[in-house]
């Protein structure tokens, strides 16, 4: 049998080369939340929720004033930031509603539901929530079947209390 990663395993941060590490402190922090853990002057900072060390490093060590990577080549597809609550994704989406930002795209993959957005630098960036495993679909043999469908913003917009900024 081939090797099989623990369980308990998890990515534990993403590191991004940015253009300009100012711009991307007004993403990461100032409209997504994250909180600044450590800095190093002007060329990385080191960002994360609850407390932990990092969940996202912005450095400009090889890409100060770069244009983003093209479209079509390897690399980066988008980072995913989990949700800890549906009410708490449409928290989020409200903010980046209110803010004007723009999204690429909104999905229900039967797991999770997902708002799509680029950061400044053309990064792909992924907000979503785990729907309770009980609610996965799944097929016959119990394998997971997830999917890409329509999702229902306004449904979403619904959790998001009045107050929400």
């Amino acid at each position: 049998m081939a090797y099989e990663v623990p369980s308990g395993t998890r990515i534990g941060h993403v590191h991004l080369k940015v253009a300009d590490l100012e711009r991307a402190l007004s993403f990461y922090r100032d409209l997504l939340g994250f909180k600044v853990m450590d800095r190093f002057g002007t060329q990385a900072v080191f960002i994360a929720a609850d407390g932990y060390h990092h969940h996202i490093g912005l450095n400009t060590w090889y890409s100060k004033n770069a244009q983003p990577a093209p479209l079509l080549a390897a690399g980066l597809f988008h980072l995913a930031i989990l949700y800890p609550s549906r009410k708490e994704l449409a928290i989020i989406f409200k903010i980046l509603l209110n803010a004007k930002y723009p999204f690429t795209g909104f999905a229900d993959h039967g797991v999770s539901e997902a708002l799509y957005l680029n950061d400044p630098d053309g990064n792909g960036v992924e907000l979503y929530w785990d729907k309770p495993r009980d609610q996965w679909p799944v097929d016959a043999d119990g394998n997971i079947n997830m999917f890409t469908k329509e999702l229902n913003i306004e449904d979403l917009l619904a959790e998001a209390p009045a107050e929400t900024i």
